[in-house]
């Protein structure tokens, strides 16, 4: 658990009211990652929902050939930034992970359990609309890094 303070440091969590933060520092840890840490795959369960509290994250799309399984190809999306969410996945459905992140230098994060997170927004529309317009910015955020990154490559 955290202090529902550290919650309030970080725009993901605007427009939440102290009880919501209560809530959801409950569900939540403070976690250091090494160096080349791999924190989720493509493809995983998405269990929890992370926000970047300080290092080198990186985001990285795994193309992966029909035919041929094990021809595979990761491709660098973003770094994220403090505060910028990642595994937004966690709170989506079929909730797997739509890309692997993994650290570039010793990090910091925090994790929230997603099971949980889940149901408190089934039961309180006030967080579950916070959380998803949060989502939306964060998904729009990748597919403008994605834009830029297509169009680099095109040049």
């Amino acid at each position: 658990m955290v202090s529902p303070e550290v919650l309030r440091r970080y725009e993901f969590f605007a427009g939440l009211n102290p009880e919501h933060l209560n809530a959801i520092a409950m569900l939540t840890e403070e976690v250091a990652l090494d160096e080349n840490a791999t924190v989720f795959e493509t493809d995983q369960p998405a269990e929890h929902l992370y926000v970047m509290v300080d290092g080198c994250v990186e985001l990285h799309y795994v193309a992966v050939d029909e035919i041929s399984p094990e021809l595979r190809k990761e491709l660098f999306v973003s770094e994220m930034n403090p505060g910028d969410p990642f595994g937004i996945s966690a709170l989506l459905e079929p909730f797997v992970y739509q890309g692997t992140v993994r650290t570039r230098c010793p990090s910091h994060v925090l994790r929230v359990e997603a099971g949980g997170l889940r149901a408190l927004s089934e039961v309180d529309p006030q967080i579950n609309a916070a959380l998803m317009r949060q989502m939306a910015q964060a998904a729009l955020s990748r597919l403008h890094d994605t834009r830029i990154l297509l169009a680099a490559a095109r040049a």
